[in-house]
């Protein structure tokens, strides 16, 4: 039912006119399979484009995100690796998995905890010991064999949202999906339409929804002060995928732009 309510809901909102639909529409490859062409990482502490200590890497037709290279101190190195073009209208997907072990050091909150951050700011306005993009966070989590974690959670890295319409202004809120446990792999996706609506879903089912994302609050530090006026509505913005101290793999990053449906 829920696949259904979002193939209806995408139909509906397209502007008329248009014999074509979001389905018509072809998915363009991110991440090509191959190396990190179009993406550019920014490490707390370091500056834009030092993928420090090859975080961000290509291996086996994979995107991985490894910490071979932080020893035993993870020391608050979240990371971001930033995608060369921003976007409004779309719906992106990605198919990923936890693996191994957590990176000495991290916090706990971090177990199993990656993100896809979305209407982002881009990363060479990130200052350099900057902890995370003023953006969108959809979480990407895991769980294990027992116990209950839902996935695809949104927080909200120095941003608001609406929800039932009013003003939501707590950092994170729960969805309602199910768990993924192990190193189970997941297909995430995000349904954006420009300030209007955000939807989260995971493997096709619709499991949070929210509208009329905008700049305010905090959970965000070390940033420039330009880069935050609070109230802002955000219309676009970066994609980024994190690395907050989990290794996680990433077999698939992929896009449809919308755009050509609300263009006036």
């Amino acid at each position: 039912m829920k696949k259904l309510l979002l193939a209806l809901s995408l139909a509906f909102l397209i502007t008329p006119g248009y014999s074509q639909n979001y389905e018509s529409v072809k998915w363009t490859q991110l991440f090509n399979g191959k190396n990190l062409k179009g993406w550019k990482a920014k490490i707390k502490g370091y500056e834009y484009g030092n993928n420090f200590g090859n975080t961000f890497r290509v291996e086996n037709g994979l995107l991985k995100v490894s910490y071979d290279a932080y020893g035993n101190n993870f020391d608050d190195r979240f990371g971001h690796l930033f995608y060369k073009t921003p976007f409004s209208y779309y719906l992106l997907a990605v198919e990923y998995r936890f693996v191994g072990n957590q990176c000495p050091g991290a916090p706990g909150w971090a177990y199993k905890n990656s993100g896809i951050m979305i209407h982002g700011q881009s990363g060479n306005t990130m200052l350099k010991d900057q902890d995370f993009p003023i953006s969108i966070e959809v979480q990407l989590l895991g769980g294990d064999s027992t116990g209950e974690r839902t996935n695809c959670n949104l927080c909200t890295p120095g941003t608001n949202v609406e929800m039932n319409g009013e003003l939501f202004t707590p950092h994170c809120i729960n969805s309602d999906s199910k768990t993924f446990r192990n190193e189970e792999w997941v297909r995430a996706e995000v349904l954006v339409l420009g300030n209007k609506e955000i939807k989260h879903i995971v493997n096709g089912d619709t499991v949070l929804v929210y509208q009329h994302p905008q700049i305010g609050g905090g959970n965000v530090s070390n940033y420039d002060p330009k880069q935050k006026p609070d109230g802002k509505m955000l219309y676009s913005g970066s994609i980024s995928l994190q690395s907050e101290g989990h290794p996680i793999e990433f077999r698939k990053v992929e896009i449809k732009n919308l755009e050509q449906f609300y263009k006036k």
